[in-house]
C-alpha cells in the first residue's frame, strides 16, 4: 500500500511538472526568453523542431528511468528491511536480472544513438544555400557582412540600460532601428536588443560563416537550433532557415570576457520582397558611410 501511494505521488508530481512546463510554453513570448520560463523557445524551423523532439524523447526516457529507480529503491527498503526479513536471503546471483540490466541500457543507448546521429549530421552538413553571411565576434559585439550583397557590413552593439529607462533615448533607438529596417521597430528586452539587427529573408537557406577577431565567442540563436563557436584564425560554417518573418533573439554562449553578457544577437526575418528592399537601402546607406569615411 505504501509503495502504491508513493508511486502515485511520483506520477502526479511528474504530470504536474509537465503541465506547468506546457503552461509556461503557452504563455511565453515568441522567439525570446521570458521571466519564469521553464521550457525551450518555440522552434522557428525544422532544425530547431528536431532538437525539440529529441529533447522531449530524452525527457521521457529520463523520467521513466528516474521513476523506476526510485520505486525500486523504496520497494527494496520496505520489502527487504530487517523487521520483515529476520533471516536474510543468501541469493548472490540472478541470471535473468543480470541479463536485463545489461541489455536494457544498451537498447536505450542504441535508440538515442539512432535518433541523435542523423540530427547531428543534419545540423553539421551545410546544404546548398542562397547566400552567405559572415559573422565576426569581437569583444564585445558582432560584425555582420554580406559578401553576396556588395559587402554590406555593420556592427551590432547591445542597447544600453539607459534606453529602457529614458523615454527619449528609447525613441531614438527605435527610430534608428525603424530607419534601418524600413518598417516600425521596437525595443523588446533589456540585454537582448541590439542597435542594429542581422536581416535575412524567410524561407531561405542562409550560410553563416563564423570567425572571431580576439577570443572565442559562440553565435547562438535557440529558435533556429544554431550554436557554433567563433574562433580567431578559423572559419566555421553553419546554416539556418526561418519559416516565417519575425524577430529572433540569441546571445554569445562562450565565456569571452567581462562583457560576455552584453553580446546579444538579434535576427530580423523579413519576407523576400521586404529583404530585397532592405538590401537596396543598406547598399546606399553603407556606400554613403564608406564615402564619408574616405572623405569623398
Amino acid at each position: 500500500m505504501i509503495v502504491k501511494r508513493l508511486f502515485a505521488g511520483i506520477v502526479a508530481a511528474v504530470a504536474a511538472a509537465f503541465g506547468f512546463a506546457a503552461t509556461a510554453l503557452a504563455d511565453a513570448a515568441e522567439h525570446m526568453p521570458v521571466d519564469g520560463g521553464h521550457w525551450l523557445i518555440p522552434a522557428a524551423n525544422e532544425q530547431a523542431q528536431r532538437i525539440d523532439d529529441f529533447h522531449i524523447m530524452l525527457m521521457w526516457i529520463i523520467t521513466v528511468i528516474t521513476i523506476f529507480v526510485f520505486v525500486l529503491m523504496f520497494w527494496v527498503m520496505f520489502r527487504y528491511r530487517a523487521k520483515a526479513n529476520p533471516v536474510p536471503s543468501k541469493t548472490s546471483h540472478n541470471t535473468i536480472i543480470e541479463f536485463v540490466w545489461t541489455v536494457v541500457p544498451i537498447l536505450i543507448l542504441v535508440v538515442i544513438g539512432f535518433t541523435s546521429l542523423p540530427l547531428l549530421y543534419y545540423q553539421d552538413v551545410v546544404p546548398e544555400t542562397e547566400f552567405a553571411v559572415r559573422v565576426t565576434g569581437n569583444q564585445w559585439n558582432w560584425t555582420y557582412s554580406y559578401p553576396d550583397h556588395d559587402g554590406i557590413e555593420f556592427t551590432s552593439v547591445v542597447v544600453p540600460d539607459s534606453a529602457f529607462v529614458n523615454a527619449s533615448e528609447r525613441a531614438e533607438y527605435e527610430a534608428a532601428l525603424t530607419g534601418f529596417l524600413g518598417k516600425p521597430a521596437t525595443l523588446n528586452a533589456r540585454l537582448l536588443d541590439a542597435d542594429t539587427r542581422l536581416v535575412v529573408p524567410a524561407n531561405t537557406k542562409v550560410k553563416v560563416q563564423l570567425t572571431a577577431s580576439d577570443v572565442i565567442h559562440a553565435w547562438t540563436v535557440p529558435a533556429f537550433g544554431v550554436k557554433l563557436d567563433a574562433v580567431p584564425g578559423r572559419l566555421n560554417e553553419t546554416w539556418f532557415e526561418a519559416d516565417k518573418p519575425g524577430t529572433y533573439y540569441g546571445q554569445c554562449s562562450e565565456l569571452c570576457g567581462k562583457d560576455h553578457a552584453f553580446m546579444p544577437i538579434v535576427v530580423e526575418v523579413m519576407t523576400k520582397e521586404d529583404f530585397a528592399k532592405w538590401v537596396e537601402h543598406a547598399k546606399a546607406e553603407y556606400a554613403d558611410a564608406r564615402t564619408t569615411a574616405l572623405g569623398r
